[in-house]
């Protein structure tokens, strides 16, 4: 994988750039942006992760959630991850909640995944063309039924959806 990122301290001062296995592998803390789309409804769109991904394949997750590229701000990164996994383009986005500290250690799988991740939320109406690399699949759900999945079911939902669901009290 020749991907890089951005890294940083802890603290959040910037290291400079790496490439995303060792990010993934060594525990160094770098950056991401996830989005929850919303419809008028009030219903939330959810996707599941491709069987393909190295980190929590076919799990259900936020509706797209992308790694930063060097040099990029929270919001273009979630921009350019909603083109890039669900083909919307041409949304406001507004910040949900804090910048967010988030560390997922899998030592199974030879990851640790450290995090500053910011959430965005928007609303949306149109059409959605989800990338069949990224999603397995996508749902509209309202927000009791999204709860009661993610508490009896939590291994069906990744780790970062759990933690942002409970941060930003997604759920009341």
């Amino acid at each position: 994988m020749s991907e890089q990122f951005d890294t940083f301290s802890e603290t959040g001062e910037r290291l400079g750039t790496e490439y995303r296995s060792i990010v993934h592998r060594e525990g160094i803390w770098h950056r991401a942006s996830n989005v929850f789309v919303f419809f008028l409804d009030g219903r939330l769109l959810i996707q599941r992760r491709q069987l393909s991904k190295d980190i929590c394949p076919g799990t259900w997750d936020v509706s797209a959630a992308e790694h930063l590229k060097p040099g990029e701000t929270f919001e273009e990164g979630a921009l350019r991850g909603l083109e890039e996994e669900l083909g919307i383009s041409g949304v406001s986005l507004e910040p949900y909640g804090e910048v967010a500290k988030s560390r997922l250690d899998m030592p199974e799988l030879g990851i640790r995944d450290f995090e500053f991740q910011q959430s965005f939320r928007t609303m949306y109406e149109g059409l959605i063309h989800a990338d069949p690399e990224e999603v397995l699949e996508i749902r509209k759900i309202e927000l009791e039924s999204l709860e009661v999945e993610m508490t009896r079911q939590p291994d069906r939902f990744t780790p970062w959806f759990h933690h942002r669901a409970r941060e930003l009290e997604l759920f009341g």
